[in-house]
């Protein structure tokens, strides 16, 4: 019998605004709707903003909305990390201009390593209160 495993098929991230939290990675990284995700035109319904988007990507992320949503206090252990995106920019010059888009798009920085020789590193918040880390690797 072949040895099949399991494939990861995207990243699901829990928000109170699915559609506000999808526009956030979508500007971050660059990525583009699946076919019907898109939003709406203004003033229109948003039906699928109000459940379950998708971002397509090398790693498709996807928002499922829900009601309540306890953001993460990390690095304070009241509710943890749980789960956290880690990205990779190519140099120190990219790290720091990548953090003022980052910000501009709505991030709260969380801890600043950017200093470090070795892994120049910031640790941010997503709208939703997601922890990211921005590295460079």
């Amino acid at each position: 019998m072949p040895d099949v495993r399991p494939v990861i098929r995207q990243v699901v991230l829990d928000t109170t605004d699915a559609r506000g939290l999808a526009e956030f990675y979508r500007e971050l990284f660059g990525l583009e709707y699946r076919h019907g995700d898109e939003p709406p035109p203004a003033g229109e319904p948003d039906p699928n903003g109000a459940d379950w988007l998708v971002l397509r990507g090398d790693v498709p992320l996807a928002f499922q909305q829900v009601d309540a949503l306890p953001a993460s206090t990390w690095p304070d252990p009241g509710v943890p990390q749980q789960l956290h995106l880690d990205c990779t920019v190519p140099d120190k010059a990219t790290l720091d201009a990548q953090h003022e888009r980052a910000l501009a798009l709505g991030a709260r920085l969380l801890h600043d390593r950017s200093d470090d020789p070795e892994e120049p590193l910031r640790v941010y918040a997503d709208p939703s209160g997601h922890p990211f880390c921005l590295f460079v690797g």
